[in-house]
């Protein structure tokens, strides 16, 4: 899955970065660039030992979830005082057979 991306057809003007968040997927891995005008960077999700599972399209979904959820675990201060202020928090969500296995009870 890859967002477009728009590019400008007049060669005077530098080609733009993609603002937001963009995922590109291929074999084995996948880039998920976030930009906007004041930061830019690429993560990276590749099969590791928690993330083999998935399809090389939700990779980065499952690494990403998985990431979140340990990292909050930790229950560091440092990590939650960092995602404080950068105005980020994290919350599982039950996985659909989860939510149908409980409907049925």
């Amino acid at each position: 899955m890859t967002t477009p991306i728009q590019m400008s057809s007049n060669s005077s003007e530098p080609i733009q970065q993609p603002q937001g968040v963009t995922v590109k997927t291929g074999k084995d891995m996948a880039r998920v660039q976030v930009t906007c005008p004041h930061q830019s960077g690429l993560i990276y999700a590749v099969p590791g030992d928690l993330s083999w599972v998935c399809t090389d399209e939700l990779r980065p979904a499952h690494a990403m979830a998985g990431f979140f959820r340990e990292l909050i675990a930790l229950n560091d201060p440092r990590v939650e005082s960092l995602m404080q202020q950068w105005g980020l928090y994290y919350r599982s969500l039950p996985l659909d057979s989860e939510t149908e296995a409980n409907n049925e009870a």
